[in-house]
């Protein structure tokens, strides 16, 4: 078996339920994947001496190459070696716990199932990544690209990457103006006024004519507080926003309605 399908069928175990299969790095695939569902792996200081009684997640390098192994118990043992790497003489090399990204939300429609619909109120990109950000009254958005003429649509943003969520970004007018943060400071692409865009991660939505998929929610980090100004953190936790993917391209345009499409 291969490490992704390995991982794979561990996080089945751990989750009650299977995954989809991963279809590019398996570690990038599987934490987008969990993130759109509250949760994330915890990467673990020296996994080798790593000792708690829970389910735990181990890389496991063998004669034969890397393979993925659930770990439990104090002392930890195999739980589940789908190929026994570690019974079989492999090492820890590294390893990570399940956990909720907010303790406080479930799993399933952690953000809520608020189904109105907005508007657009303001389209913005920038051509580098840190360059300014610029308004446009209409643009193109690609599937599987991004937005014409933007930093992720060219693939040099900061957090350029393969995967889930890079695509497109959303954030809502009320947050903003409540923070007194200007819109262009804010770094998303579009942003939206009478949405609560927490509730489309996970599912299909529509700008206008554009068919997208909300992947996960676009938290504040450190990177943002530099580029706008310090302490956005706690006022932008769980309010930051919503990484998409574009699934069906065409033109969005000031005014064009957002809405759920599931």
């Amino acid at each position: 078996m291969s490490f992704a399908s390995e991982l794979r069928q561990c996080l089945g175990v751990v989750l009650g339920t299977a995954p989809p299969e991963s279809d590019y790095e398996p570690l990038t695939f599987f934490r987008q994947w969990l993130a759109e569902r509250n949760l994330g792996l915890v990467p673990i200081a020296n996994a080798g001496d790593f000792d708690w009684p829970g389910q735990w997640l181990a890389r496991v390098r063998a004669s034969d190459g890397d393979h993925a192994v659930l770990m439990f118990g104090s002392p930890s043992g195999p739980l589940d070696d789908p190929s026994g790497a570690l019974g079989g003489g492999g090492t820890i090399e590294e390893g990570w716990v399940v956990a909720r990204l907010d303790l406080r939300l479930p799993i399933e429609e952690p953000y809520g199932q608020d189904r109105h619909a907005g508007s657009v109120v303001a389209i913005l990109t920038a051509a580098d990544a840190e360059g300014p950000l610029g308004h446009v009254e209409t643009i193109d958005a690609v599937a599987g690209r991004g937005l014409v003429g933007d930093r992720y649509y060219e693939r040099r943003g900061t957090f350029s990457g393969p995967g889930r969520g890079y695509e497109l970004t959303l954030v809502e007018a009320e947050v903003l103006d409540s923070i007194d943060l200007p819109w262009e400071e804010a770094r998303r692409n579009i942003v939206t006024r009478g949405i609560a865009l927490n509730a489309l991660v996970g599912h299909r939505f529509t700008i206008g004519a554009v068919e997208c998929i909300g992947r996960r929610l676009a938290e504040p980090c450190s990177h943002l507080e530099k580029l706008a100004r310090p302490g956005l953190l706690r006022p932008l936790v769980h309010r930051g926003g919503l990484r998409a993917d574009i699934l069906a391209g065409g033109a969005i345009s000031i005014g064009d309605s957002v809405a759920i499409a599931e």
